[in-house]
């Protein structure tokens, strides 16, 4: 492939986009320990995280993908500074709605370390296991729901001349929701992986806050597709069948 990529076509709600991949991103929005991983915030608080969990073997596939297309790989991680002075005033609802799951508080790592819920470089906001950033990706912390707000994301997407993003993580009505109409207010041209998200708020509802949110994706801000769409589209074949063949 050129410097410049190639155009592909990704079958999507509400129709097929166009995507030329050297101007395009994956975002994996935070698929980290705190909500994904048993000991992290979620799991403590009892939050059912197995959507969550689900999501985390498609998105794999993506970034292998990605990655081999020479598609650039953006982390987003939800984490505050340590002395939580990046959290909000005292009576705010972004600091005391994340202080009710546990902010700040020091608790045993399953590897037995001391860590930190939501606080910046340590196991809590690690990304999980199954998806950690290789050297060439970009990982860029915030501390509200949108990753783009008073963060350096915007920057560095325009300076890497992004214009396609290919969106992945959690929560699919949080902050993955956030994110993209904020990448859509910027214009930017969003694509959700619908398998690569999920959502515990309305899990067990008749219609899930996960259902609403694809619905106002695809109809309002962007479009709604799926990890073997873009992998298709991709024509991505795993580096073990390329040694084979």
């Amino acid at each position: 492939m050129d410097e410049h990529g190639s155009i592909v076509t990704l079958e999507a709600r509400p129709r097929a986009v166009p995507i030329e991949t050297g101007k395009a991103a994956v975002l994996v929005i935070d698929m980290q320990n705190d909500f994904g991983t048993e000991g992290g915030l979620f799991h403590r608080a009892g939050v059912d995280i197995s959507m969550i969990r689900a999501a985390v073997a498609p998105t794999a596939r993506v970034l292998a993908a990605a990655r081999q297309a020479g598609i650039t790989v953006v982390y987003l991680k939800m984490a505050f500074t340590p002395d939580l002075s990046n959290a909000g005033s005292v009576e705010s609802v972004n600091r005391t709605r994340h202080l009710w799951f546990g902010l700040g508080q020091t608790v045993v790592a399953p590897d037995g370390t001391a860590s930190r819920v939501l606080i910046r470089d340590t196991w809590n906001t690690d990304i999980v296991p199954e998806l950690t950033p290789e050297t060439d990706d970009i990982v860029v912390y915030k501390h509200r729901y949108s990753g783009f707000y008073e963060t350096e994301l915007d920057s560095i997407l325009k300076r890497l001349g992004i214009e396609y993003l290919i969106v992945t993580g959690c929560t699919t009505s949080v902050c993955v929701e956030s994110t993209i109409r904020d990448a859509m207010f910027r214009d930017y041209l969003p694509v959700l992986l619908a398998d690569c998200t999920g959502e515990p708020i309305g899990w067990d509802l008749a219609r899930s806050n996960h259902q609403a949110s694809l619905l106002l994706i695809e109809r309002l801000f962007g479009w709604v597709s799926s990890s073997e769409e873009f992998i298709r589209a991709l024509n991505y074949r795993p580096a073990a069948l390329v040694a084979r063949s």
